[in-house]
C-alpha cells in the first residue's frame, strides 16, 4: 500500500513494515483562496477551514480573530466547499495539491515558522508484509535515505509524545549545514 507517511499510525500492526520512503515533496501547508492572498489579508471573523487539528491550534494561535472551522471529504470536495461560498481561505498540504496537478490552486505556500508540517507530511511511504522480501528488494531503488532519516526522526518526536489523528502535534526535521539533523516540534496542550 502507498500511504501518506503523515497518515501512517506511528506504530504498525503485525506482520506489516515500511518497505520504502520516497524522496519528500513539499511539506509545507498551502493556503487556498479564491479572495484572498494570504493569511495576513483575511478580515476579523474570516472563516478558515482545515481538517488538522495542528493546523486549526496554529492558526488560532497566530490569528486569534478568525473563525477556524472543520473541513471534511477528499480534495475535490474541499476546494467544491471553498468554491461554493462556505470558507473564506483553507488550508491543505501543498504536496498534496502538487500531486493532484492542483498547484495553480495555491494563494501561498505557508513557510515553517507559519505553519509547522505535520511528522511526515509530505512524504510517500510504501508498506508491505514483513515476510514479503521479493517485494522489499523490488522496491529498494524507491528508498531515500536522507527523507527515510528526516521522516523517522519526526515519527519518534510524535511517538515519544503521544501523537495521533486527534493530537495538535508538529513535527519537522531536515539536516542542516553541518550535517546536524534540526528538529522543530510542537504540541498544544489543553
Amino acid at each position: 500500500a502507498v500511504h501518506s507517511l503523515k497518515d501512517v499510525p506511528m506504530e504498525l500492526p503485525e506482520p506489516f513494515e515500511l518497505a520504502c520512503v520516497l524522496e519528500r515533496a513539499d511539506p509545507r501547508d498551502a493556503f487556498v483562496s479564491n479572495r484572498y492572498a494570504g493569511l495576513d489579508e483575511l478580515p476579523a471573523g474570516g472563516v478558515v477551514g482545515t481538517s488538522s487539528l495542528r493546523r486549526a491550534a496554529q492558526l488560532r494561535e497566530r490569528f486569534p480573530g478568525l473563525r477556524i472551522e472543520p473541513l471534511r471529504g477528499n480534495l475535490d470536495t474541499r476546494l467544491a466547499k471553498l468554491d461554493a461560498g462556505g470558507y473564506d481561505a483553507i488550508v491543505l498540504a501543498a504536496a498534496g495539491l502538487k500531486r493532484l496537478g492542483l498547484a495553480g490552486r495555491i494563494r501561498k505556500v505557508l513557510t515553517p515558522e507559519e505553519s509547522l508540517p505535520a511528522p511526515g507530511q509530505g512524504v510517500l511511504g510504501i508498506e508491505v508484509r514483513r515476510d514479503a522480501h521479493a517485494v522489499k528488494a523490488a522496491l529498494a531503488f524507491l528508498e531515500h535515505a536522507p527523507t527515510r532519516l528526516d521522516a523517522e526522526a519526526e515519527r519518534a518526536v510524535s511517538r515519544r509524545l503521544g501523537g495521533n489523528c486527534r493530537t495538535p502535534l508538529a513535527a519537522y526535521a531536515r539536516t542542516v549545514p553541518g550535517g546536524q539533523l534540526r528538529i522543530d516540534a510542537l504540541l498544544e496542550v489543553a
